[in-house]
């Protein structure tokens, strides 16, 4: 059994996509579209901006969505899109649903442009952060999130032995200090401009809510194991309000690889930039057969 799974914010690198651009009619006409859709020359930031550039939260989601989208559709043209089952790391879920029909390009794409703008008010607001432990139980990382003052939370349960936690400042230094004394290997803040999938995604939340509620959603091509649960989903509202939920809820992306692996997948095939993600499934298990998606002409 084969997955594809669609990395999500870190993936960006500058000059992404850039082969796609030019070796193909059809990657071009997607990036004029993003273009007018989004309001910005985004393959100029995308092709000739700075790391920087591309770090900007409105920027690096279209970004990585768009990259990934237009790698599945030359997946499809060229007949190599038959996914078992599909699953996407936080923005990465809205590429793994496009991809799989379950919403059209334009609308993707206008939800992702809308939940980076309201992920970035809701991080001007609020100041926050997040922190990557490394080398803990996810248990012990909950117990003490839970005993500190103020919020922080886990976020992303990326694989075992490493966790984002997320919240306010003061909150998440104050457990990076106890997450160390109770032996993790590393406790690093990370370099981000807010506290992505904890409560202080409210506002956006609320935000966003509106605009999926009004966005067609149709049954997948196959399964999604979504963020929210860990587990697969084909039922159009189920995945609306699981969508929803994903701002302020965490990534769950270990359970959703040991999903994976209990379905019966032995092959990995990443669609997007970087390879974040088969590294993780790596961790997981060594023996999977893990790959990038290419568009052979």
């Amino acid at each position: 059994m084969n997955a594809m799974v669609f990395p999500g914010q870190g993936a960006q690198s500058p000059g992404m996509a850039k082969d796609l651009y030019d070796a193909h009619a059809s990657a071009r006409r997607r990036f004029e579209e993003a273009t007018e859709l989004l309001g910005f020359d985004i393959s100029k930031i995308m092709f000739e901006g700075e790391a920087e550039d591309l770090k900007q939260t409105n920027v690096t989601q279209p970004a990585i969505f768009l990259h990934s989208v237009i790698l599945a559709e030359g997946l499809k043209k060229n007949g190599n899109f038959a996914p078992d089952l599909v699953a996407g790391h936080s923005l990465g879920e809205f590429s793994a649903l496009v991809a799989a029909g379950a919403m059209s390009f334009s609308d993707g794409l206008q939800l992702v442009a809308q939940r980076a703008e309201a992920m970035q008010a809701a991080c001007a607001a609020n100041p926050s952060t997040m922190a990557a432990i490394l080398g803990l139980d996810d248990a012990i990382v909950e117990e003490i999130c839970a005993t500190q003052d103020g919020i922080v939370v886990p976020a992303n349960y990326n694989c075992p032995g490493q966790l984002v936690i997320s919240g306010e400042v003061s909150a998440v230094e104050a457990a990076c200090e106890a997450l160390k004394e109770a032996g993790a290997r590393r406790a690093l803040l990370l370099p981000v401009g807010g506290a992505f999938h904890s409560p202080l995604m409210e506002p956006a939340r609320a935000q966003l809510e509106q605009a999926i509620a009004s966005t067609p959603i149709n049954a997948p091509v196959c399964p999604i194991v979504q963020n929210v649960t860990g587990l697969p989903e084909t039922d159009p509202e189920v995945i609306r309000t699981q969508l929803v939920a994903q701002l302020t809820a965490p990534v769950r992306w270990t359970q959703t690889m040991h999903t994976l692996l209990e379905a019966g997948v032995t092959e990995i095939t990443e669609v997007g930039p970087g390879k974040v993600l088969q590294g993780l499934f790596k961790k997981v298990d060594r023996s999977l057969v893990t790959a990038s998606a290419l568009w052979a002409s």
